[in-house]
């Protein structure tokens, strides 16, 4: 039997990539972004493993104050964005495997050989041990999935059915393949949502996320002015349909969007709190300079008040169009 477990059960580490001259990042504040990233990495490494996958190891370790916990590893990357391209954890007969799905940089928007080899790369080189690794050929991007650990999978429709990835598979040939290689007993479609300035068509991670089995945070907009209003009202009316498992509505919070975000050519930039990561003994969740990161914060407190919250600025990490999530992708034990 196989199954995707949840964001919130044991790590053993934390994958990160770090940007470099050969990325996007070197035409718009290199420097900046590897700050960002550096903070990330340090939020993560006070209580859990860190893996660094960057360019040039020994400039990258010199960057930080204390390296405890950190590994750093240098494979050749295109971009920064792991969560996509990173291993998914599977738990197969209760023993953990590593998925390693084709990565083709959202639907060929973008170059992504390298971070397509990544994943077999850093299995190579020992770093993911005696965990066995499964190649699969087929399309699939983790921050597009979201899972209760107990069968229940969130996505949305916008990304997974896109003509662009698999050639426009149907709902029903694409639960078979998710059950097929992730154990999933069933799949909550969303058609609705988006955000302006997001290259994924729609990423789950961007829009709803599980923070236990019973229960889903998700981006609300009140502005009835603002592009996103009719969608993400349509998103919020899915979700309120949506059932658990034992057939009870799931406990929905909202969290607050940003007032908007431009770049400096006037593109909307795709802020969203949704992106936020949950560690062993943390919840590190994207700010951005609005006065809604006070209140994301309370929200964070009271749905993990075990856990540090610990907000890292990401204001640079969207003007290449991700957020904190998609820097990272989790490995369980």
């Amino acid at each position: 039997m196989r199954i995707m477990p949840a964001e919130w059960e044991r790590q053993q580490c934390v994958l990160m990539s770090f940007p470099h001259e050969d990325t996007d990042w070197a035409e718009g504040g290199l420097n900046e972004a590897l700050s960002v990233f550096i903070r990330i990495a340090q939020a993560i490494a006070y209580k859990e493993a860190v893996y660094i996958i960057c360019k040039d190891k020994s400039q990258i370790a010199s960057m930080f104050c204390s390296i405890r916990n950190m590994t750093f590893i240098e494979i050749p990357t295109n971009d920064t964005w792991i969560r996509d391209y990173g291993y998914i954890s599977v738990k197969e007969d209760g023993e953990k495997k590593l998925l390693d799905f084709i990565f083709d940089g959202w639907g060929g928007k973008f170059e992504a050989s390298l971070d397509n080899s990544v994943n077999t790369v850093l299995h190579q080189k020992g770093y993911m041990g005696t965990t066995p690794l499964e190649q699969i050929d087929f399309v699939l991007e983790g921050g597009s999935l979201e899972s209760d650990g107990e069968g229940t999978l969130l996505t949305t429709t916008r990304c997974l059915c896109n003509p662009n990835r698999n050639g426009g598979l149907s709902k029903k040939e694409l639960e078979e393949k998710l059950q097929r290689y992730l154990g999933a007993e069933r799949i909550l479609w969303l058609d609705h949502g988006y955000l302006s300035g997001d290259d994924t068509d729609a990423h789950i991670d961007t829009l709803a996320r599980f923070v236990n089995k019973e229960t889903i945070v998700y981006v609300k907009c009140d502005n009835t002015k603002d592009e996103h209003y009719e969608a993400l009202q349509n998103m919020e009316t899915q979700l309120q349909n949506f059932r658990t498992k034992e057939g009870k509505p799931y406990t929905l919070i909202p969290l607050p969007m940003t007032d908007a975000i431009y770049n400096d050519k006037q593109e909307r930039l795709p802020a969203t709190y949704a992106n936020f990561l949950i560690c062993n003994d943390a919840l590190i969740y994207p700010s951005y300079g609005d006065k809604n990161d006070t209140i994301v914060h309370e929200i964070f407190k009271e749905l993990f008040p075990n856990k540090e919250i610990i907000p890292i600025h990401c204001l640079k990490l969207i003007e290449q169009g991700g957020s904190l999530h998609c820097s990272t992708m989790q490995v369980v034990y």
